[in-house]
């Protein structure tokens, strides 16, 4: 097995995959922790916190920390999701060491200088607005805060500007401390390394990292409802929800498959019904977010305003005919769909890296990708009804809207139609 896991004292996991036929390697640190963690005036603090980490060390500047990645031919990022937050390099593999002393760098040694917190406000400032001025951006945000109402984890991952404006260098420093110790943390690599030869980079440059304080969490809480937004628009930019499921629940698999035959592709009964037979919309597709405890369903699409009302009718129909007909075509068609997307994935270093953090982090361990095609084998037409049905009967109808949106039916009426 190409898969190896160590653990360093401190409690700080290790994981890699040796892939030896590549040239590159992409190393990534994961953080257990996200907007989701935030109180409700630390919100956006987990993505400045992000930013800020880039932006000069002890020893490296702003400038420096990109031209030594840059200059080996690297490349360097991060990303703030609501659950956990990522740091990680891709090199080419003789440079593997530099990417983990750039990133241990980072992550240990910011010192978040007033003058780069200030212009990077900005930055952080013009972002949430390029999120607000782009409708089928800002209708996500609109969405998990009608799913998830007064609960950390609907509100947006950018945070306000208000808030945005009022975070200072001690709520950044105070909020790494609390939550970037050793055991909230993962660091995972894929490419043409030594699993061994990695864990002593690791832990020359890691072990210091103290051990975790567990980063406290409130559990989420599905409610629905609706959020809408009128605006001058030619479109109504739409999402209709429902409660999903979290990343161990029994019902994860045929979930997945119940939203490529519904909205997964250019074969999908929503695309086949919506835009090819009706012509009501250029783009629909539906989606299932997971979580460690819960999750959301939702469909996606963009349509003129006196098309909304033939719409919203036609996708709750398409939703309600899978709990009792779903062809083994259809089910054979989505599983070598999703087996195709999981196996193409593999051939990328950064995919690999990155599912290695997740599962890591998720569950603890690396699930081989074996037993995945295993439990999609396992799905069948009838799991696929039977979690439709058990959709459709758990939870309110979840709605969000951007737009021309006093031409759509109220919200009781629509919600009624699922």
């Amino acid at each position: 097995m190409s898969v190896h896991v160590s653990q360093l004292d401190n409690g700080l996991r290790i994981v890699t995959d040796h892939l030896p036929h590549v040239e590159t390697v992409t190393a990534g640190v994961w953080v257990d922790v996200g907007s989701r963690h935030e109180t409700a005036r630390q919100n956006g603090l987990s993505h400045m916190l992000e930013h800020m980490a880039f932006k000069g060390t002890e020893k490296r500047s702003a400038r420096e920390i990109a031209e030594v990645i840059e200059n080996a031919g690297g490349y360097l990022n991060a990303y703030t999701s609501r659950e956990h937050t990522t740091y990680y390099a891709r090199l080419l593999k003789d440079d593997l060491a530099l990417g983990v002393d750039v990133l241990s760098d980072i992550l240990q040694h910011s010192i978040f200088d007033q003058g780069e917190l200030d212009r990077e406000r900005g930055v952080i400032i013009q972002e949430i607005g390029q999120a607000y001025d782009t409708p089928d951006d800002i209708v996500f945000d609109l969405m998990q805060g009608a799913a998830y109402p007064d609960q950390a984890i609907g509100r947006p991952i950018l945070g306000t500007t208000e808030l945005v404006n009022g975070f200072n260098r001690e709520d950044l420093s105070t909020y790494m401390a609390d939550h970037y110790k050793a055991e909230q943390m993962v660091i995972s690599a894929a490419g043409n390394l030594d699993h061994d030869e990695f864990v002593a980079m690791v832990e020359e440059k890691f072990s210091g990292l103290e051990h975790a304080r567990q980063t406290p969490k409130e559990n989420i809480a599905y409610k629905g409802g609706e959020k809408k937004e009128e605006r001058d628009l030619e479109q109504v930019n739409l999402l209709l929800g429902l409660q999903g499921v979290s990343f161990d629940d029994p019902d994860f698999y045929p979930a997945q498959m119940m939203s490529m035959i519904l909205g997964g592709g250019m074969s999908s009964r929503l695309f086949q019904e919506v835009r090819e037979r009706r012509g009501l919309v250029y783009s629909i597709y539906s989606f299932m977010q997971s979580f460690v405890d819960g999750g959301c369903f939702a469909i996606h699409a963009g349509t003129s305003a006196d098309q909304v009302g033939e719409l919203i009718p036609v996708v709750a129909d398409e939703v309600r005919k899978m709990t009792d007909r779903v062809s083994t075509q259809e089910v054979d068609r989505a599983r070598t769909q999703l087996k195709a997307g999981m196996l193409m994935s593999l051939e990328s270093t950064t995919s690999r890296m990155e599912q290695l953090g997740r599962q890591m982090l998720i569950f603890g361990k690396h699930i081989p990708h074996e037993e995945i095609l295993a439990k999609l084998d396992n799905v069948d037409a009838v799991a696929v009804m039977r979690y439709m049905d058990r959709m459709l009967n758990t939870g309110k109808l979840s709605l969000s809207a951007v737009g021309p949106v006093s031409h759509m039916e109220e919200y009781d009426k629509i919600a009624a139609r699922f």
